[in-house]
């Protein structure tokens, strides 16, 4: 028996008539008589008994009727699911981000996700890029949002946003405006490792323009730059997310010659991912150019 007979035979048995379960279905009454007959020619016996009272189950239908409840049970179980699994019921997604972005990007992101997705849990982490890299490997972590460069083959890199990188002076510098790679390294130049995929952009300006900058002090983390830059030690070059984190105790300029970077998100390329992460990765994607869009016209527009 097809699905579309045993559906068509539960319904006769629940109604008691072919009228009656074509109103149930919500289809035609010929269309329930058509599935039946056929239903009963594959079969090779009748499963009911066509009276004036109405219909009656056969004695080889009463048999299958055990398991017809119980496959019915099962379908219904199988709907049910269904419904929990594009609701996110019971659903959890493990996503990761690098430091700069957890504050000004994921911290709103959540909030704005979870009120759209309240059954979803969310398991968030903060780390460098090559840790990121290495949980998702490791299918600890679905899906992180890291600066761009160059990923392991079984990892997937999506595209979502390019800026450039901008300076951070105390806040009561006179400085107005763009400033120079130049002019940073003589106002003490804090310096991001070389490592980093933003210091990589930097270093390589640096030697391009062949200059030197008078610190020595090489700093991984972008908000630690800040707080550098916070307490007198320098100036600093950081993200736009970093940068607009501080930007009512810091002054922020353009940089003259333009520090390109990249915000990518990163999976495993060999696993499909969840509707809810799809979800999820919009909103953190809508949230990104929102925030860049904000920080941009305020801060960095001429």
């Amino acid at each position: 028996m097809r699905l579309r007979h045993i559906e068509v035979f539960q319904a006769i048995v629940q109604t008691g008539s072919i009228s009656a379960a074509a109103r149930l279905l919500n289809v035609s009454q010929p269309n329930i008589s058509r599935v039946l007959n056929h239903a009963e020619q594959q079969l090779g016996f009748a499963l009911f008994e066509r009276r004036i009272q109405g219909m009656s189950v056969t004695a080889e239908g009463r048999r299958l009727l055990p398991e017809i409840d119980e496959l019915c049970q099962r379908l219904q179980s199988i709907t049910q699911l269904a419904e929990q699994l594009r609701r996110g019921e019971g659903q959890l997604v493990r996503v990761g981000a690098a430091h700069a972005f957890g504050q000004m990007v994921m911290a709103p992101a959540l909030v704005t996700w979870r009120q759209q997705m309240a059954s979803v849990s969310v398991e968030l982490v903060t780390e460098h890029f090559s840790t990121l890299c290495q949980m998702i490997l490791e299918n600890q972590l679905d899906f992180a949002l890291v600066f761009g460069q160059q990923v392991d083959a079984a990892l997937l890199a999506e595209p979502l946003f390019h800026s450039s990188m901008v300076a951070l002076l105390p806040r009561h510098h006179p400085q107005a405006d763009p400033v120079t790679l130049a002019w940073l390294c003589d106002n003490n130049l804090l310096m991001m490792q070389a490592q980093d995929p933003l210091g990589r952009v930097l270093h390589r300006a640096l030697r391009d323009k062949k200059l030197n900058p008078a610190v020595s002090l090489s700093i991984k983390t972008y908000s630690v730059i800040a707080d550098m830059v916070l307490a007198g030690g320098g100036v600093g070059v950081v993200d736009l997310f970093t940068a607009c984190r501080y930007a009512d105790q810091l002054k922020l300029l353009p940089v003259a010659q333009p520090l390109p970077f990249e915000v990518m998100l990163i999976s495993r390329r060999d696993l499909p991912q969840s509707q809810s992460t799809l979800q999820l990765k919009q909103v953190i994607r809508n949230r990104l150019w929102e925030i860049a869009r904000q920080c941009e016209t305020q801060f960095i527009a001429a």
